[in-house]
């Protein structure tokens, strides 16, 4: 299955609500644009919706990683939201969890945007 994924407006927040599958080939090339297409339309706050995402590979969570560092370096926020079981132990396996805010709960997530940023201690 491959990445899909639908765009809406939480406030100054866009939440990206992903399903399916984040591994090497076209899933992470499109979520690459979209994030680079959702900053050049000004939308700094970007909260990513992984309750569907079943799997991710190395590319995947490379993807991730240069995700955040492109919304960081543009002036922005990314955070995650509802990692499934799979996802968060490769995420806390890898320490990433030191990188990104992740949230269960998306009122919770959507308001931390309103907090200044701050940045994660390791």
């Amino acid at each position: 299955m491959s990445l899909k994924w639908g765009v809406r407006q939480a406030g100054d927040v866009v939440v990206l609500d992903l399903s399916g599958r984040l591994t090497l080939g076209e899933a992470v090339g499109t979520l690459r644009d979209e994030i680079r297409d959702l900053l050049a339309n000004d939308q700094k706050n970007i909260l990513l919706n992984l309750a569907e995402v079943s799997h991710i590979d190395s590319s995947g969570l490379g993807e991730l990683v240069g995700a955040f560092a492109t919304v960081t370096n543009g002036g922005g926020r990314l955070k995650l939201l509802n990692l499934q079981k799979r996802v968060r132990d490769l995420v806390q396996i890898t320490k990433l969890y030191t990188v990104f805010e992740s949230f269960t709960d998306e009122k919770t997530a959507l308001r931390s945007f309103q907090a200044p940023a701050q940045k994660p201690t390791a």
